[in-house]
C-alpha cells in the first residue's frame, strides 16, 4: 500500500535529514540540504525501493510540510526540527499576540518550574492555533495545552522565527509567560 510505505519513507528521511544523516553515509550541508540522488541511494541501501517520483510525492502530499527542495530539485532539506546544527536562514519576525504549545501532561510539572526548553532540537516548536498544538502535543501522551503570551515575549526582546512550513520557533519561552490552556 503506497500511503503506508509513504509514512515509513517520511520518517525514515526525517530522520536523516534532522537528526541522523550519517545513518545513510550522508552529511549536510550548512543550510541542512542534501543532494536528491544521495539521498534516494541511501535510502535504497536500507532496503527500500523508492525512487525521484516517489520523494516528490512525499515532499508535496506531506500534510506537515516536512521538507522542501530547492528551485531544480537537485537538493532537499528538512524546514524544522533539528536536533544537529544548521542554519535555516530564518529572520526575526513578529509573532501574533498568542501561540500554543501541545504536550503530554508527564511534561507540565518541568516546563511550569523551568518553563519552555529547546532540548535536542535547535528551537522550542511553537503553534499559532490550539487545533494544530493539539495534534502535536496527543502524539506524546496524554495533552497539555500551554498558551504563550508571544507579544510580550516579543515586547521584552526574544526573537521569534516562522519555519517555510508554519512552525512558530523561538530559543526558550520562561515560565512567566506561559499560562496552561487545557
Amino acid at each position: 500500500m503506497r500511503i503506508k510505505e509513504d509514512m515509513r519513507v517520511s520518517k525514515f528521511i526525517s530522520l536523516v535529514l534532522r537528526h541522523k544523516p550519517e545513518e545513510i553515509g550522508l552529511t549536510l550541508d550548512e543550510y541542512g540540504c542534501v543532494n536528491v540522488s544521495d539521498l534516494i541511494k541511501g535510502i535504497n541501501k536500507r532496503g527500500y525501493k523508492v525512487t525521484i517520483e516517489d520523494i516528490e510525492r512525499i515532499v508535496m502530499e506531506d500534510d506537515k510540510q516536512r521538507y522542501s527542495f530547492n528551485e531544480d530539485k537537485t537538493k532537499i532539506k528538512a524546514n524544522q526540527g533539528h536536533s544537529i546544527k544548521v542554519n535555516l536562514e530564518l529572520k526575526p519576525i513578529e509573532p501574533p499576540r498568542v501561540l500554543y504549545h501541545g504536550t503530554a501532561t508527564r511534561f507540565r510539572d518541568s516546563i511550569c518550574k523551568e518553563g519552555i526548553r529547546k532540548q535536542n532540537r535547535q528551537y522550542v516548536h511553537l503553534s499559532k492555533d490550539i487545533e494544530t498544538a493539539t495534534k502535536v502535543g496527543k502524539r506524546h501522551g496524554e495533552l497539555v495545552i500551554f498558551k504563550i503570551n508571544s507579544h510580550q515575549m516579543y515586547q521584552d526582546g526574544f526573537k521569534f522565527y516562522l519555519s517555510e512550513n508554519k512552525v512558530w520557533l523561538t530559543d526558550y519561552v520562561p515560565i512567566k509567560y506561559l499560562n496552561i490552556e487545557i
